[in-house]
């Protein structure tokens, strides 16, 4: 099953059977997916159902085989073909000379029975199919190369019967490659799940298949070896591999207590590790997952020219036969010159290059897409890619290199900074906001590590809290802060992390978090902001314990990235972000945007898109975080930066750009505004040669053979345009 014309075939056979409920098609991996009644209906029934249009079923296999090859069929029609005009040739004197008039006699029974083989073994992949089709009233291609075939050896045009057969079987044998070529470029990556795991247990290990692992079990990866699971490292220490995930070339160190990614690359040591997910819910799982679902997002383009199709070939049938029996009904011509020009009319007017222009296009652009890194869910959002004019960009992770660096750390009223840090290090170790996860790397470096945590809540936006040995503990925003001394501020002054009377460690400089002091703590943290640093404060109940001076460098390229960006036409860039407004404004100044909008919280984002669409139509939103989903969701076109992003700002996102470099937003636009013009192309290029060979009959200028060519050659054309798609351009 490699296109539409085939997805419509079974449609014609199956949408009628009562107990078949529901129908989805993968063209891209050639799987159909068929909800039905087992009470009245079998799997043998269904693949025998599709057999009935001259197709092939077979239950789906993870690895499914190629099927059947008409490549043989192809190889006996050409070569039949091409000894039965060399033969010919010899006879006239040459072949163009035998091919530029028609011929009323028979050829010799040696040439005729090679022009026979022909089209036996050329209409091999058409009879059963063009047969359903007529029979069904829902003529298609097949259909109509098959009347084409049986009416022109009827004219005895035997030649020009081969050669059509022949010329169409070449071309479903081409549009097969290229969709099996397209196929191929994500191959590599669905190679990367590891099939098989050492699972420990105590002294010893056993090798099982990944989807038998549990959530919690030890699996050891020697070097050279593909992770399984997600996990954390609990022994050892490797360089890993983990360009496929993150796209960074080098391999990064990670040892214990570290997070490592299913599908990523055990480079030199041995390393012991806890699975975190289970195979079905790992990261790469996830980005193959949605790799196989992209073909079910169909462009615009492609359903309209379905529909086209559908109205386009029946109608040409339709002219067909007026040519052929008007004329002579009204004596202005023999019934069998009238015939031959209805015969050029059906084959001139074949949709063959026009319904296959788009998803070749499509198919292609895809897969080159991913293969750079940029995960495109759909021909859907390829078009509305190449659309977009207006853009909106979330700060960190994005145009911020995404990993910050704790700068300092001021305890707050006597409070231990190493007990501080230890409660702030578990808390932020069950979120991962950027700011949440260096946090807990610089506990680490200290030698501290997280500890466990009761009733964790997200507090989107503003920060996180939960309970820390029965106490409440919670790390923000100064939003957050502000919002804390609000709904405590009748509460004691000063208290402790288990509501006790907290007495200052001598020396230290107290700061009791109640409406006196909290101008201070405003004017502490507005001293430790400024253009390249975020502060956020943590606290149990009322009192606060510390704050925290992070900074987060913007990217190298993203003065360059947001040029070309309006370069290339988007002109309207609007940075967000919940992060102060000075860091913001900073931000923005440094890579050129003006339109900067800081301190906003997630409902706050999603407002903005919404009024960016009233104004412009059509926006895009960029962003990794938790933050983000909400207005990824509301935009025009989501885009998920990086495959480690929360998975609220991956699931509605249209594009996910798996390898996070900045340089790959101009790319995305770029290449989906080509594909978008070879689109244009392979649609020109169809239509065009329609036109003028239709011109050349009307003017009693073409034969069979000349429509033959014309319409392959343009088919062939349209396909090796599409796959031009395949070649990333710089």
């Amino acid at each position: 099953m490699d296109c539409a014309e085939e997805v419509a075939l079974i449609h014609g056979r199956l949408d009628h059977e009562p107990s078949i409920r529901r129908l989805t098609f993968d063209v891209f991996h050639g799987r159909m997916t068929v909800e039905f009644d087992p009470a009245a209906l079998t799997p043998e029934r269904i693949m025998a159902m599709v057999a009935e249009t001259g197709l092939h079923a077979e239950p789906w296999k993870e690895a499914p085989a190629a099927g059947r090859s008409t490549r043989p069929v192809v190889w006996i029609s050409g070569i039949a073909l091409l000894a039965g005009l060399a033969a010919e040739g010899l006879r006239d004197g040459s072949v163009v000379a035998f091919l530029a008039h028609h011929h009323e006699e028979t050829p010799p029974p040696a040439i005729l029975g090679l022009f026979v083989i022909a089209i036996a073994a050329g209409l091999i992949p058409v009879v059963r199919k063009g047969l359903r089709t007529l029979l069904t009233l829902r003529p298609d291609m097949n259909a109509l190369v098959l009347v084409s075939v049986c009416c022109a050896s009827a004219l005895g045009e035997w030649a020009e019967a081969a050669t059509l057969a022949f010329l169409f079987a070449l071309a479903g044998r081409l549009e097969h490659w290229s969709i099996a070529r397209a196929r191929a470029e994500v191959g590599d990556l669905l190679a990367l799940a590891p099939q098989k795991a050492s699972v420990v247990h105590g002294d010893h290990e056993h090798r099982v298949s990944v989807e038998r692992v549990k959530i919690g079990s030890l699996v050891r990866v020697r070097p050279g070896e593909y992770i399984p699971c997600d996990g954390i490292v609990r022994d050892g220490s490797s360089n890993v591999d983990e360009s496929v995930i993150t796209g960074e070339a080098a391999p990064v160190p990670r040892s214990t207590g570290d997070e490592v990614l299913a599908g990523t690359l055990n480079v030199d040591g041995t390393l012991r590790i806890e699975t975190t997910h289970a195979a079905s819910a790992t990261r790469l799982a996830r980005i193959l997952r949605m790799i196989e679902e992209s073909q079910q997002h169909r462009a615009p383009s492609e359903r309209f020219i379905d529909r086209f199709a559908r109205r386009y070939t029946p109608a040409m049938f339709a002219l067909a036969f007026v040519v052929m029996v008007g004329p002579p009904l009204a004596s202005a011509g023999s019934w069998a010159d009238w015939f031959y020009r209805g015969m050029l009319v059906l084959l001139i007017s074949c949709p063959c290059a026009l319904v296959i222009s788009t998803p070749v296009t499509i198919a292609a652009a895809l897969a080159s897409a991913a293969r750079r890194g940029v995960l495109i869910k759909g021909g859907a959002y390829l078009e509305e890619a190449a659309r977009i004019r207006a853009l909106a960009i979330d700060k960190t992770g994005v145009i911020t290199v995404g990993q910050p660096q704790v700068r300092t750390l001021q305890p707050l009223d006597g409070h231990s900074r190493r007990d501080t840090l230890q409660r702030l290090a578990s808390l932020e170790s069950y979120s991962r906001h950027p700011l949440a996860r260096a946090i807990v790397e610089y506990a680490r470096t200290q030698g501290i590590a997280p500890g466990p945590v009761a009733r964790f809540r997200s507090l989107r936006g503003k920060g996180a809290e939960g309970t820390i040995d029965d106490a409440p503990f919670w790390v923000g925003s100064a939003r957050l802060l502000e919002e804390q001394a609000a709904s405590e501020a009748q509460r004691p002054l000063r208290r402790g992390a288990n509501g006790e009377s907290n007495t200052p460690v001598p020396g230290a400089e107290a700061s009791p978090f109640c409406a006196d002091s909290l101008e201070d703590l405003r004017n502490r943290i507005c001293a430790m902001e400024d253009s390249e640093h975020t502060v956020v404060a943590c606290g149990a109940g009322s009192e606060a314990w510390a704050l925290v001076s992070l900074t987060d460098p913007v990217r190298s390229d993203a003065a360059a990235v947001i040029s070309l960006l309006r370069r290339q036409g988007l002109e309207r860039l609007v940075l967000l972000t919940g992060d102060n407004n000075m860091t913001a404004q900073a931000v923005g100044e440094r890579v050129g945007i003006s339109d900067v909008r800081g301190e906003l919280l997630p409902d706050q984002k999603t407002a903005a898109i919404q009024a960016l669409l009233r104004e412009e139509r059509r926006v895009a939103m960029v962003g990794d975080g938790i933050n983000d989903g909400d207005a990824i969701a509301a935009a025009s076109l989501g885009i998920g930066f990086g495959a480690g992003g929360a998975d609220v700002a991956l699931e509605p996102a249209g594009v996910i750009i798996v390898t996070p470099r900045l340089e790959n937003l101009p790319f995305l636009f770029r290449h989906a505004r080509r594909s978008q013009r070879v689109i244009y192309q392979n649609v020109g290029i169809a239509l065009l040669f329609k036109a003028a060979f239709l011109a050349l009959a009307a003017a009693d200028m073409a034969t069979l053979w000349m429509a033959v060519a014309a319409d392959m050659g343009a088919t062939l054309l349209v396909i090796f345009n599409g796959l031009r798609l395949l070649r990333v351009t710089k």
